[in-house]
């Protein structure tokens, strides 16, 4: 199973935010869409993501004041990117090897979408319980 897989059934729409773009106003979209991340893009591609840990680190170590930097300042660079033929079980080795739970997904330098660890999560559960379900209806027709 890919990650292109989780993209077919999740679908290809990512938010982004833009470097210049605040804290306060990076806080704003991760609340409105109810989501941990988004991938900080500029003209190059993707120049890191933002993710809820950075607003956490970046209030505890200077307080409020932060709410008015530039999301660059405290976004997570450069980002872990994958492709979409990368394996789930591997992106999931990633995740938990670096500690993250966001991968945006990049082919021939474009965003084509964003996976979290509860995508991954959830589509290797769906195919255990698929497996499972198999294996019981073979045993029961034997």
């Amino acid at each position: 199973m890919t990650i292109s897989a989780v993209l077919g059934r999740k679908g290809p729409e990512v938010e982004t935010i833009i470097p210049s773009a605040t804290l306060s106003e990076g806080v704003a979209r991760l609340g409105a869409r109810r989501i941990g991340a988004l991938p900080v893009v500029d003209e190059g591609g993707v120049a890191g993501i933002f993710s809820e840990r950075d607003v956490i680190y970046a209030l505890q170590e200077h307080g409020a004041a932060a709410l008015d930097w530039p999301i660059s300042r405290i976004m997570s660079s450069p980002a872990v990117t994958v492709d979409p033929g990368f394996g789930v079980l591997d992106a999931l080795a990633l995740m938990t090897r670096r500690r993250i739970r966001h991968l945006p997904v990049i082919e021939n330098g474009a965003l084509i979408g964003i996976v979290s660890i509860g995508d991954l999560v959830k589509q290797r559960m769906e195919r255990i319980e698929a497996e499972a379900e198999a294996m019981r209806s073979y045993i029961q027709s034997a």
